[in-house]
C-alpha cells in the first residue's frame, strides 16, 4: 500500500517538541496567579497573546536577531517568574504585593528563619533545590527556542501556520470576550503585569522622596519640666510580644481560649493593685517584620517598608526612647532575637541593649527561639530594673516565644526556679518538630495560639509579682501570617495599659481604651504611628493626686 503524502507543513518530531516545551512554559509562567488564592484549573485555561507573537517574531526575524529576542524573552520569562513567586511568598506571609526595590532584604530574613526552624542543611539544600529548578527553567525555554529562531524553509512554513493559528484563535477570544462582557480567555495582560511592577517600583521610589523630606522637616520637641511628668520617677516598661494580634482575641478558633487568659490576667493585675486599660493600634506590617512596627511606635513614623526603616536609621528624628533619656531615664532594650550585630540600636538612643548573649542563657533554645519569655522577663528585673541604680528605667522589651515556628509550646514554672535558664532544657526538647508540626494547618494553629496564651500568662504573672510601681504598655507587634488568620483579618493589635495610677489609666479609658483587658469590638484602630504622640502628650499632663 502506498505511503500517505505528508502535509507540507508538518512538524518534525523535534521542531513539535521545542514549540509544545516553549508554550507550556510560556502559558504556565504568564498565568501563574499572583497571590496564593488564585490557584485553580481555570486560572490556567487563558492564552496570552505574547506568546503566539513571540513565536512568530523568533520564525521570522534574521537569525542573529531572533537569538537576541530568545535571549531577551528568556529574561523577560524568568523576571515575571521570579515576581510572581516573590508575589506569592510575601502575599502569603505579609498580605501584599512583592516590591523588588523594598523587600530584598526578606530572602536574608526568610533564610534566618528557615535555617533556624529547620537545620541551616535543611535550608540549604532547600534553596539550592529551587536555584536550580528556576536557572534549570529558563534554560529549557532557551533551547526550546533555537529550532524556532531564523527557521527556514518548511521549518518556518510550518511554525508560521502554528502561531498564525494560535494568534488567530486568541484574537478571536479576546474579542468575543470583549463584545459578551464576559469573562476573556485570551489578551495580553502579561505584558500589563510587567508595567504595573515598573511602576509599583517608581510609585515606591517616589514615596522614599517624601518620606525624606518629612524626616528632612521632622522637629525636635521642646525640653521642658513638664515633658513626662505625669509619670516622672516611674519605670516605663514597653512589652511587645510577637505575633499577638487582634485575631487571638476575636477570631473563633482562638477566642475560647484568649478571653478567659485576658479575664484570669485582668484578675490577677486587679488583686495586686493594678489598673487596666485596653485598646487597638494598626500596626504596619502583619506576618513578620517585627522592627518595622517597632520603628513606627517608636519614631511616630509609618515605617511599612524596609528602606523606610533604613532611612529612618540615618536620621535626626527623636526617638521615643531617646525622649525619656534625655528626660532622666536610663533606657535598656531588652531583645532576645539578636543574635547578630544590630548597628540599628544606635538611632533609638539606648544606654543598654542586652541581646540574646547578653541575657545569660543557659537553656536550650525552642527551635529558633532563643529562649523563652519567662527566662526574658527574668533576666530584664535582674539586669536591669534592680542593678543598684535608683534612677528610673524605660525598657522596651521583644518577647519572642509566640513567633513562628511555634514549637514547642513553652510553659510558665515558678520564677525562683528560673536561675539561669536550664530549668528550660526539657521544654525546650519536648514535642514535634518544625516539620511535622507545619505538615498539618489545624496543628500550627494550635501552636500558635498556645503560645499567645503562654506569653499573656507570662506578661501578667510578672506584672502582678513584680510590676511595683512601674508603667507597662504590653502590645502585639503585628498579626501572624494569613496561615493563621485567614487572609481578610484585621491588621490592628492590641495595646494594654497597665499601671497602679488608676488616674494615669484613666486618660487612656478617655481616648477610647476600654476598662480592663480587652479592647471593646467597636473602639477604633488607630495607626501604631501615632502612639509615640499620644503617650508624650499622656504622660506629660499635670499629674493628678493619688
Amino acid at each position: 500500500m502506498a505511503e500517505a503524502p505528508r502535509c507540507k507543513h508538518n512538524l518534525s518530531g523535534r521542531q513539535a517538541g521545542a514549540v509544545l516545551v516553549f508554550a507550556v512554559i510560556a502559558l504556565v509562567t504568564l498565568n501563574l496567579p499572583d497571590y496564593p488564592g488564585g490557584f485553580s484549573s481555570s486560572a490556567f485555561l487563558h492564552l496570552p497573546i505574547e506568546i503566539p507573537l513571540l513565536g512568530l517574531a523568533l520564525v521570522l526575524l534574521p537569525r542573529r536577531m531572533a537569538f537576541v529576542l530568545a535571549a531577551l524573552a528568556t529574561f523577560a520569562i524568568g523576571t515575571v517568574l521570579f515576581l510572581k513567586l516573590g508575589d506569592i511568598g510575601v502575599q502569603s506571609a505579609f498580605r501584599r504585593p512583592f516590591n523588588p526595590y523594598l523587600d530584598l532584604r526578606i530572602f536574608a530574613d526568610g533564610w534566618n528563619l528557615f535555617s533556624g526552624s529547620f537545620g541551616a542543611m535543611t535550608a540549604m539544600l532547600t534553596i539550592a533545590g529551587v536555584v536550580i529548578l528556576f536557572v534549570g527553567v529558563l534554560v529549557l525555554f532557551f533551547l526550546s527556542m533555537r529550532p524556532m529562531a531564523g527557521a527556514a524553509g518548511k521549518k518556518a512554513r510550518g511554525m508560521t501556520w502554528v502561531f498564525s493559528g494560535l494568534l488567530a484563535v486568541g484574537l478571536a477570544l479576546w474579542a468575543a470576550g470583549a463584545a459578551t462582557g464576559t469573562r476573556t480567555y485570551a489578551d495580553a495582560r502579561a505584558s500589563g503585569y510587567i508595567v504595573s511592577r515598573m511602576q509599583s517600583v517608581t510609585q515606591a521610589m517616589r514615596d522614599m522622596q517624601r518620606f525624606d523630606r518629612a524626616l528632612a522637616e521632622s522637629v525636635s520637641l521642646p525640653r521642658t519640666d513638664t515633658l513626662f511628668q505625669a509619670v516622672r520617677g516611674r519605670d516605663v516598661v514597653l512589652i511587645f510580644i510577637e505575633s499577638y494580634g487582634r485575631s487571638a482575641i476575636e477570631d473563633p478558633l482562638y477566642a475560647p481560649l484568649i478571653e478567659p487568659r485576658l479575664d484570669a490576667v485582668g484578675d490577677e493585675l486587679n488583686e495586686a493593685g493594678f489598673a487596666a486599660a485596653s485598646g487597638w493600634s494598626r500596626s504596619p506590617t502583619m506576618g513578620g517584620l517585627s522592627w518595622l512596627a517597632h520603628g513606627t511606635f517608636l519614631s511616630g513614623l509609618w515605617l511599612d517598608n524596609q528602606a523606610r526603616y533604613d532611612r529612618l536609621m540615618t536620621s535626626h528624628r527623636e526617638s521615643l526612647n531617646r525622649l525619656f533619656r534625655e528626660a532622666g531615664w536610663r533606657t535598656a532594650a531588652v531583645m532576645p532575637a539578636i543574635t547578630m550585630d544590630w548597628p540599628e540600636g544606635a538611632y533609638y538612643g539606648y544606654d543598654t541593649i542586652l541581646a540574646a548573649d547578653d541575657l545569660g542563657y543557659e537553656g536550650e533554645p525552642f527551635n529558633w527561639v532563643t529562649m523563652p519569655d519567662q527566662y526574658t522577663l527574668s533576666a530584664f528585673d535582674r539586669l536591669v530594673r534592680h542593678t543598684g541604680d535608683n534612677s528610673p528605667v524605660m525598657a522596651e522589651i521583644a518577647l519572642i516565644s509566640s513567633h513562628a515556628p511555634w514549637t514547642p509550646v513553652p510553659e510558665l514554672i515558678d520564677w525562683s526556679d528560673v536561675g539561669d535558664g536550664s530549668v528550660f532544657d526539657e521544654q525546650a526538647t519536648s514535642g514535634d518538630p518544625p516539620a511535622v508540626v507545619w505538615a498539618d494547618r489545624e496543628r500550627v494553629r494550635r501552636h500558635y495560639i498556645g503560645t499567645i496564651d503562654y506569653a499573656l500568662e507570662t506578661v501578667g504573672d510578672y506584672i502582678a509579682r513584680f510590676g511595683e510601681d512601674a508603667v507597662f504598655i504590653v502590645l502585639g507587634d503585628h498579626q501572624p501570617a494569613p496561615l493563621i488568620t485567614g487572609p481578610d483579618a484585621s491588621r490592628a493589635v492590641p495595646v494594654h495599659v497597665i499601671s497602679r495610677d488608676a488616674h494615669l489609666v484613666e486618660r487612656f479609658e478617655a481616648e477610647g481604651f476600654t476598662p480592663g483587658m480587652i479592647p471593646a469590638a467597636d473602639a477604633p484602630e488607630p495607626p501604631m504611628d501615632e502612639m509615640r504622640g499620644r503617650l508624650i502628650r499622656i504622660f506629660s499632663e499635670p499629674v493628678q493626686p493619688r
